[in-house]
């Protein structure tokens, strides 16, 4: 069995980018990933910057155009297999941003849904989604991740 497998049987690393919107969204998952009250890490979900450690990565928001190559970077520097999770109405279908889209799914300036830029395993709706809407997400993400040999 490799090392990275044996790490993620001991701990999974969830990567957050935040590409666009309210914060709405980003403050929820804050509160699921990082409060005392959730407190993910006594499961052993630890949240982490660099998306060479990273297994699941969560995205919030719409994609702004300043954030799509970064984005794609991101998703390409995290190792195989990942999860991808997108988080809250604007990732998943555009919500109040739909009418800058447009019907090719992307314009110069604002690109939704998330899938549009990157592949996404699990969408968790909603604006802004619950803490426990947020772990639950990461949770669906988890069989991709764990039945890598």
């Amino acid at each position: 069995m490799n090392l990275k497998a044996t790490s993620r049987k001991n701990a999974i690393h969830v990567m957050v980018a935040y590409t666009g919107g309210c914060n709405g969204c980003d403050i929820e998952i804050v509160n699921a990933v990082l409060s005392p009250r959730y407190d993910v890490e006594q499961y052993r979900v630890l949240l982490t910057w660099n998306p060479r450690e990273a297994d699941v990565l969560i995205v919030s928001g719409v994609v702004a155009w300043q954030m799509v190559e970064p984005l794609k970077k991101i998703y390409d520097s995290i190792p195989e297999p990942k999860g991808v999770v997108a988080v809250g109405a604007c990732a998943v279908n555009g919500n109040v941003y739909k009418n800058l889209v447009g019907d090719i799914g992307q314009n110069e300036e604002i690109w939704a849904p998330v899938e549009t830029v990157i592949p996404v395993d699990v969408k968790v709706p909603g604006c802004a989604p619950r803490p426990e809407d947020v772990i639950a997400g990461v949770v669906k993400a988890l069989p991709k991740i764990l039945e890598a040999p």
